[in-house]
This record gives C-alpha cells, structure tokens and sequence, in this order.
C-alpha cells in the first residue's frame, strides 16, 4: 500500500501532462470580479466592480450576484441592469459593456445605503476570483472623481463619463464656530456652513475646506455689484443632499423643516460667486431663485436625481462657465437637464415673477463640459428667456434618454441667443433625434437665434445638426444658421432651413 500511495501522485501527474497537451493552444476567456469602495460617506458609500478578463479569448456577457446584510440596500446603480430579491443584488451587463476581450476589463458602479459590504460574490454563477471585499479606504483617501469610462474612480479631476465620489468630512466638532479672517469665513463642517450660509453679508467669502458637506444649503442673502458675496472650495469639497424631508410650499420657497434635497440653493440671493466646489447626489444640483447677477465657475456637478444648474425665477444676466455636469436625472430622466434656463410657460403661476414670466435672460452659458449621461437636453433654453449666450461648449450625448422629447443637446424655445463654438458628438446609447431644436410653446418663443461655428458629429443617428421646428412662427424674426458650422455623421444633413453662407 506505502508503494500504491507513492505511485499514484506520480500517475496522476503524469496524467495531467497528457491531457494538458491537446488543450493548451485552445484559447478560452477567464473572468474575475474585483470589489472596491470609490467613495465613503457617513452614511454610505459608492462602489464598483471590475470585470476582468484574464483569458487568451473574448468573453461575451457578465451577471455578478452578491448579498448585502440587513440594513444596508443598494439605492442607485448604473452600467448594469439590476435586479434585487431581497437582499440579493444581481447585476447582469449592459448592452455596450457585455463583451469583454482578452486582457480588457469592464465595470459597473453602484451606491449603498448603509456600511455593509457585498459578500458571496458569485460571477457567471462561479466564485469571483478574488471576490471578498477589497480593503475599504480611510477616510482621508476618498476623493471625488469622475473617471475615463462610466466607472467610479478616485482621481479628483472631472472627464468625460460619469463617476461618483465623494470625500468624508473633517473631523472638526459640528459645534465649533467658523474661524473667520477678515472678510473670509473658513468652514469644515456642514454645521459651519449652513451658519456662514445664513450669516453672509455683501463683500463676504466662505471658504469650504476639504471634505463632504451633507446637508441643505440655503443662502437667502443678496451681495451688491461691487460686493458679491462667494462661495468657493477645492473639486474636494462636495456639498451632497441625498434625502430630502418634509414637505414644502407648491411653489418652492425656504420653509422651515422642509429639505428641497437641492445640492446649493441661492432664493433672492443676487450678486453671488459659486467657484471651484462639488455637487453631488442631490435631487437638484444647484438652484437659482430670484437670483440675477449670479457667476457659477469651475463646479463639478454629478449623480443628480433631476437637473443639473437651474437659472430659475428671473435669475438674469448670470453666467455658468468652465464647469462639468455629468450624470442627471438619476431619479426622473424627464427632468434631467444638464443646465436649465428659465421655466415652461405651464410654472409661470409660480416662477412667473416678471410680469407673469419667468424671466431669466442674458444669461451665458460659456466652456462648459456637459455630459455623458445628462439623461435630458444639455441645455434647456425656456420660453420667454431671451439674449442668452452658449458659446464655447462640449456635449457629449451619450446616455440622453429621450423621455419627454428630450432627445437633443441644445432646445432653444427661448429668443435671440447666440449659439457659437460649441462641439457635440453622440455616441451609444441613448436616444438621439437632433444636435440643436427649437420650438415655439408661445407667441414669439423659439425665435431670432443664431447658429455659428459649432460642431456636429450625430453618430449616426441624429437627423440634423440643427432643426428648426417652425418659420411660419417666427414670421419677420427667423432663426438663422450660418455656413461655418459644420457636420458629420447626420442621417438628414445640417439643417432644414436655408444655410446663410
């Protein structure tokens, strides 16, 4: 028996040699599935998993299944298709990020609701190689980024797909008064802020250090011309709203116990500066009621339920620029604009403070990146809006869902903007009709504007560059599209009216 026991292994290791032989040019996909938190709130935080295909052959389609324990669920997911039972989360692949090719990875990202961290990863129904949750980061390591594909990452400048991040708080006691120089106010906290927020006089600055603000935030106060009051922070300071509470007026104004769940929201609040912080997880991202004259720069806006920036209630003669909003309408695509101008003629009864309209003109919306995954239109000019600007933009359309006629970049139903320099492409998925729109919802609306020098790649599936939906509407007053723009990959060609050369 001692020799039968000396023997076999070898038997069988010869055996193994043999029957490797035949198989060893036959080329096969090898998937794994790697686990790691992107980003970590107090009360949650935003994960991924890669799949990795470690294989000498493509491999064609992904489920990864897991569980979560009690108390903690899955709110938000996106590159998937998701599907829950109780506490089993199972994630299949999306129609663009199935295949995955020798040596290439995927990933989809998701966030969670509660501190719990995935365990039983199955992938394909086998055990993820390498499936137990990655070390979760410190605190002091999580920091917002959108990353190259539509995945979260951990690098803090903003790129053309959509992530989630965020940065946890400081640990500077909630109660500790804001530190202040001069006509700076240096804040940490959420607390810090809300009270700087409600302090604020004309001339004033608050500044934001590093770290994620969880709360609702209200300014209520004007600054003057020649002393605005500012708001900036780092990319690393993200003011995030994710639970709204309560319940407010049907026309929305400050109310006592009510959170709108929007990220900044400035009421009556004109002559202000928003520089440099982040947006993100928020119903809204940032709100402008009553407030002209305010200058939006350098925001990262991102993973908002419903739009972007809204200039709303006259919020004239302001400016948004050198900004990045990726990721809106999470919640309702329908209202997932990128930047919002004014409001539909059927909210005027409530933002309808000029004479009846909603009367946010002139303002400009100048070196923006807009998308991907701006679930609505990029940019939503609103009838009785008028001279705005749009100038120097870049739209990526991937992900527009085209729910409520959403399907566009830019629809201009306001009159006389100047729509100039700005480069669009469209690539899957998503639903794609046309570059530019107009529309004509009242008498004289959707008219005079002026198309030059913008650039258009349709993907393929986008008709015209530009479309216009009416002349007959705009009867002495016609919209004009001139020659320098240009287009590529249209199914109909650069407009439907007459170029101007």
């Amino acid at each position: 028996m001692r020799i039968l026991r000396l023997m076999l292994p070898v038997a069988a290791a010869g055996a193994a040699a043999f029957l490797a032989v035949p198989f060893a040019s036959a080329a096969s996909a090898s998937l794994t599935a790697t686990f790691a938190q992107t980003s970590v709130w107090g009360s949650g935080y935003g994960a991924s998993y890669t799949i990795a295909n470690r294989g000498d052959a493509a491999a064609n389609g992904w489920v990864v299944e897991f569980d979560l324990p009690a108390g903690s669920t899955v709110s938000s997911s996106w590159d998937s298709v998701r599907q829950v039972t109780g506490q089993h989360y199972k994630f299949t692949n999306a129609s663009w990020n199935g295949a995955v090719a020798a040596g290439a990875s995927v990933s989809f990202g998701f966030n969670v609701s509660g501190t719990a961290v995935p365990a039983g990863c199955l992938l394909n129904a086998a055990p993820c190689s390498g499936g137990a949750p990655s070390p979760q980061p410190s605190a002091s390591s999580a920091s917002p980024s959108p990353s190259a594909s539509p995945s979260p990452s951990a690098s803090p400048s903003p790129s053309a797909s959509p992530s989630r991040s965020a940065s946890p708080s400081p640990s500077v006691p909630p109660s500790s008064p804001p530190p202040t120089s001069g006509s700076t106010v240096d804040v940490s906290t959420a607390a810090q802020l809300s009270q700087a927020l409600t302090d604020a006089r004309p001339g004033q600055t608050i500044r934001l250090a590093p770290g994620t603000y969880d709360g609702s935030f209200i300014a209520t106060t004007a600054g003057t011309a020649s002393a605005p009051i500012t708001l900036t922070g780092p990319r690393t300071a993200i003011l995030t709203n994710p639970s709204p509470s309560g319940s407010g007026p049907s026309c929305p104004a400050p109310t006592p116990g009510w959170d709108p769940g929007y990220g900044i929201w400035l009421f009556n609040a004109g002559y202000w500066n928003l520089t440099g912080f982040t947006v993100f997880d928020a119903k809204k991202g940032v709100v402008l009621d009553n407030s002209p004259h305010v200058t939006i720069d350098g925001l990262y806006v991102h993973e908002i339920g419903d739009e972007g920036v809204h200039f709303r209630r006259s919020s004239s003669d302001g400016v948004i620029r050198g900004s990045t909003i990726e990721h809106t309408g999470t919640v309702q695509p329908a209202y997932g604009e990128g930047v919002y101008l004014g409001s539909a003629n059927s909210n005027w009864d409530c933002h309808g403070n000029s004479g009846g309209v909603d009367r946010s003109d002139r303002v400009q919306v100048l070196d923006n990146h807009i998308g991907p995954y701006v679930a609505a239109e990029h940019i939503d000019v609103k009838e009785g809006t008028i001279d705005g600007v749009i100038r120097g933009n870049t739209f990526d359309g991937q992900g527009i869902a085209g729910q409520n006629s959403a399907d566009s970049w830019v629809d201009v139903k306001g009159t006389g903007y100047l729509v100039q320099g700005n480069t669009g492409t469209f690539t899957a998925p998503g639903v794609f009709a046309n570059g530019y729109e107009t529309h004509n919802p009242v008498a004289g609306s959707g008219c005079g504007n002026v198309w030059r020098d913008n650039v258009s790649d349709l993907g393929g599936a986008g008709k015209y560059a530009v479309n216009v939906t009416s002349t007959s509407k705009c009867a002495g007053n016609l919209n004009v599209v001139y020659a320098s723009n240009t287009v590529r990959n249209a199914t109909g060609g650069l407009t439907n009216i007459a170029v101007t050369p």
